[in-house]
């Protein structure tokens, strides 16, 4: 390793092996050669001077590219597909006359570019199915412990660990969707030509306008797409682009906010992050423990989410059928959004499976609150036995603001049941009050929501995507 030079982070230190090779020089240059393997064979099926021993030739070498001899080759020609078909000519002397046949050198770059998208949406989305399995085992566990809910981060009513889990999911399987609708809306660019009117296949196959159809159609089945964009000019539309790195940044803002309650809750000691016996969580203070994994989640979302506005400008800035402007920012932004959310579905789904609930601290924080939340059904209680719902809603407000200022200025314990046990208005004793404060008499449905939510959405899901949860977890560096 040359230490020398910059290195992006996200390859050294973040995204998976699997997603940098979706990204790397290999699959890219090993892709085009086998769309010009597929782009002669459809050649000669349809009719062209392109023999069978060619074909054979070009399909025998689509691997083992010399990367010297390419970089040679652009530096003398300053083309960097015009390199590598010398270079593919080199190891195919028979099939050289014939490479790239009428194409452009979009073909081999744009198709190249929605194969390999396709390719990581596809890795992106077992990724999902993971963290959701999870997050499953997670939120049945605990679908029935309260804890506090919190609006404006301020005590609100109760929920359960679980419940709040299942918001993480849902917002989960809105990304889910929209992965699974990008994969399924991809298109190749085909074979269209340098303004995208198909003029040189047209003139190759003497006027024929069904064979420049038919070749598109060909090339498409052996790449494995079942059909080619309609229509287009050089490219195909950046919004192709920009749209796969806004699913991308729904999917890092989706994490974030999962991230940003874990780190919430770290702060109250109710719900942690793994943590490994010797992990050091700082340098100047042996004692912390720092949710630095989360911390990551969010470090990383925010990238991908400022990320995907390139795409959009650039799609927002293409002239007419074709301008070069979009390459060096697509040899950036697409991959580096990528491999982003790789690294944050990663630390996801490691967190996710190795949240740490400490239940008696979730208790202690309910238990603090709840007198006040229950007031309300202790009104109706004391109502029902004959008091004067107006002067009681008063005498609760009086109480509820003396246990305040115990709490909050004395730092006492919330001794509202108390106060209302020795006031002889309500006429309840300390047991009937007490009663009154059991924490699963204020958690709604939640137990019964999360059962419905796992049972009608998420299980489903695992089930139809059984085979992306073999994987492991991925190794961390934390």
């Amino acid at each position: 390793m040359n230490r020398s030079n910059y290195e992006s982070p996200l390859s050294s230190r973040y995204a998976s092996n699997k997603m940098q090779y979706i990204f790397s020089p290999d699959k890219k240059f090993s892709t085009w050669r086998r769309l010009w393997v597929a782009l002669a064979r459809a050649e000669m099926e349809l009719g062209l001077p392109v023999t069978q021993e060619q074909v054979d030739e070009l399909e025998a070498h689509v691997d083992g590219i010399d990367y010297e001899m390419a970089a040679k080759k652009e530096r003398e020609l300053r083309h960097d597909v015009m390199a590598h078909i010398h270079t593919y000519g080199a190891l195919c002397p028979k099939a050289m006359p014939i490479i790239h046949l009428g194409a452009t050198s979009c073909y081999v770059g744009d198709n190249t570019d929605i194969i390999i998208m396709r390719e990581g949406l596809i890795l992106v989305r077992d990724q999902l199915v993971r963290v959701l399995s999870a997050l499953a085992q997670f939120s049945d566990k605990y679908k029935s412990l309260p804890t506090l809910g919190f609006t404006h981060f301020q005590a609100a009513q109760l929920v359960t660990v679980g419940k709040r889990a299942t918001l993480w999911m849902n917002e989960l399987l809105q990304d889910l969707d929209e992965v699974e609708y990008r994969i399924s809306g991809l298109k190749l660019l085909g074979c269209k030509g340098t303004t995208g009117t198909q003029a040189s296949f047209l003139e190759l196959f003497n006027g024929d306008h069904e064979k420049c159809k038919e070749l598109d159609r060909r090339i498409a089945r052996e790449m494995g797409f079942e059909s080619t964009v309609p229509i287009s000019g050089q490219t195909y539309s950046r919004k192709v682009d920009a749209a796969v790195l806004a699913t991308l940044s729904g999917i890092a803002q989706s994490a974030c906010k999962f991230a940003t309650d874990i780190r919430l809750l770290c702060h109250l000691k109710e719900v942690e992050e793994p943590f490994e016996a010797s992990q050091i969580g700082s340098s100047a203070m042996p004692y912390k423990r720092n949710p630095m994994r989360c911390e990551r989640i969010c470090s990383l979302a925010r990238y991908v989410i400022a990320d995907a506005a390139n795409p959009a400008y650039t799609s927002a800035t293409q002239w007419f059928e074709r301008t070069l402007d979009d390459s060096a920012n697509k040899r950036i932004s697409v991959p580096e959004a990528f491999l982003a959310v790789d690294a944050i579905l990663n630390i996801y789904e490691n967190v996710a499976a190795g949240l740490v609930v400490h239940e008696k601290v979730i208790e202690k924080h309910v238990l603090e609150e709840l007198p006040f939340m229950a007031s309300e059904n202790i009104l109706m209680d004391a109502v029902k036995r004959g008091g004067d719902r107006q002067k009681l809603h008063e005498r609760i407000r009086v109480h509820s603001q003396k246990a305040g200022r115990n709490v909050k200025d004395l730092g006492l314990t919330n001794n509202l049941i108390d106060l209302l046990a020795s006031d002889p208005m309500f006429g309840l004793s300390q047991e009937e009050l007490s009663a009154h404060i059991e924490p699963s008499r204020y958690i709604g449905r939640c137990p019964e929501q999360v059962t419905d939510f796992l049972n009608d959405y998420v299980r489903p899901i695992l089930k139809a995507n059984h085979s992306a949860l073999a994987e492991k977890t991925a190794e961390l560096m934390v």
